[in-house]
C-alpha cells in the first residue's frame, strides 16, 4: 500500500491514531506481503467488535492501541525478516517484542502483546488470558477460519473487504507457513497446527502422528481400551480383521482398517472418500445386520503396498447375497499395521 492508502485505512477504519500504531502500520507494511497486511489489520477490526459486543470499551476495560499492536504484528513470523528457528507464531513474539522495546514501550504491555501472538492458533488458551489477548486471537480466527462471523454487525466485513481485499487469505498463508515448514521442519513440531499442515503436504506416514511418537517413546507402553484393537499385521489379516469387526459391530474397529483419505465403494457406482464418509458406511452396514465372507483369491506384494483380490459374499444387505469380487490396495502403516488405501468390492477392471 501507498502511505495515502495507508492513511485513507486509519482515517476510514477508525484505527488508532497513534504515533506508535502508525509506525507498526508502516514497519508491517514494508516486510510482509500485502495478504498478511490486510488480515493483520481485519483481524484487529474484526477484534474491536467481538469486544464492543461482549460490553468492553476501548480506554477502560482494555488496551485499544495495545490490541492494534498485538494483532497487526501477530503474523510477522512468516515474514523473511521474522523467521527463525521456533514455530512461526513464537518467532513472530519475539520479533514483535523487539521491535516494540526498541520503541520504548513497557514490559508489562510487551508481554501481554507477545502472549497475544504466541497463542493466536492456541484454541482454549488465548481466550482464558487477558482482555487484549482474547479479543486478539477471536478477530484472527474470524479472518481466518469466519469464527463468530454471524456476530459481526451488518455489513462491517463487506466493508472492510472494499479497503483490504482477502488476497486469498486463507490459502495464501497455509503456503507460508509450510514454505517455512518444509525449510526447517524443526518450525512445524508434529502435534502443532503448523506440524498438522505439513503432514498433509509429504507421503503418508512420512511425518509421525501422536501414536507415532507413542510408539518410538521407547517406555514399552502398550495400547489399552479403544486404542487396543489388533492391527492387521499382513495384507492377509485385513481381510480376516474386517469380518471380525463387522460380525461384532464394531464400527470403529472397522474404521482402522483405512487410511484417513483412502477410497472406498459400497456399492456399484458410490464412490466415498475420508474416513467420515467411511464411517458412515460402516454404520450403515452394522445397522443392517450384515455379514461379510472373504475369501483370499490372490495376493501381489511389493515392498509396503499390497494388491489383494478377495471373492466376497455379503449377506444380510438386502434380500438376495451379493457375490463380488474385490480389488483391494493396501498400505503398510508407519506402526508396522496394514490398511486400506482403496477398497472396491465390485471392480472388475481391476482383478489381480
Amino acid at each position: 500500500m501507498t502511505a495515502d492508502a495507508g492513511l485513507s485505512v486509519f482515517e476510514q477504519l477508525d484505527l488508532p491514531d497513534t504515533s506508535l500504531a502508525r509506525d507498526t502500520y508502516a514497519y508491517v507494511d514494508r516486510i510482509s506481503p500485502a495478504f498478511v497486511l490486510h488480515h493483520s489489520v481485519r483481524s484487529y477490526v474484526f477484534a474491536r467488535a467481538h469486544a464492543h459486543a461482549q460490553g468492553l470499551r476501548a480506554g477502560s476495560d482494555y488496551d485499544d492501541e495495545l490490541l492494534f499492536l498485538s494483532c497487526v504484528l501477530h503474523d510477522i513470523g512468516l515474514t523473511d525478516e521474522g523467521n527463525g528457528d521456533q514455530r512461526f507464531e513464537v518467532d513472530g513474539a519475539d520479533a514483535a517484542a523487539a521491535f516494540l522495546r526498541e520503541r520504548g514501550v513497557e514490559e508489562r504491555r510487551i508481554a501481554i502483546a507477545w502472549d497475544a501472538i504466541a497463542l493466536h492458533t492456541s484454541d482454549g488458551i488465548a481466550a482464558r488470558k487477558g482482555t487484549e489477548v482474547a479479543p486478539a486471537q477471536a478477530g484472527i480466527g474470524t479472518d481466518i477460519l469466519g469464527v463468530q462471523r454471524d456476530s459481526l454487525p451488518s455489513g462491517l466485513a463487506d466493508d472492510v473487504h472494499v479497503l483490504l481485499p482477502r488476497l486469498d487469505l486463507a490459502y495464501a498463508l497455509s503456503d507460508a507457513i509450510l514454505t517455512q515448514a518444509t525449510a526447517k521442519p524443526h518450525k512445524a513440531s508434529p502435534i502443532t497446527f503448523p506440524g498438522e499442515l505439513l503432514r498433509r503436504h509429504l507421503p503418508y506416514g512420512a511425518y509421525p502422528s501422536w501414536y507415532d511418537l507413542l510408539a518410538s517413546a521407547g517406555w514399552g507402553d502398550k495400547p489399552v481400551g479403544l486404542t487396543a484393537r489388533r492391527r492387521a499385521e499382513t495384507p492377509q489379516q485385513v481381510g480376516t480383521l474386517f469380518m471380525e469387526y463387522l460380525e461384532a459391530g464394531d464400527v470403529e474397529g472397522l474404521v482402522s482398517l483405512y487410511e484417513p483419505n483412502a477410497h472406498f465403494v459400497p456399492a456399484p457406482g458410490t464412490h466415498l472418500t475420508g474416513t467420515d464418509a467411511i464411517r458412515a458406511a460402516m454404520q450403515q452396514m452394522v445397522d443392517s445386520g450384515s455379514h461379510l465372507n472373504l475369501e483370499l483369491r490372490d495376493i501381489r506384494q511389493v515392498d509396503d503396498i499390497a494388491l489383494v483380490s478377495n471373492n466376497a459374499t455379503l449377506t444380510g444387505a438386502g434380500p438376495e447375497p451379493v457375490i463380488s469380487t474385490t480389488t483391494e490396495i493396501l498400505r503398510r502403516q508407519p506402526d508396522g499395521g496394514w490398511a486400506h488405501v482403496v477398497d472396491d468390492p465390485f471392480d472388475n477392471v481391476g482383478r489381480v
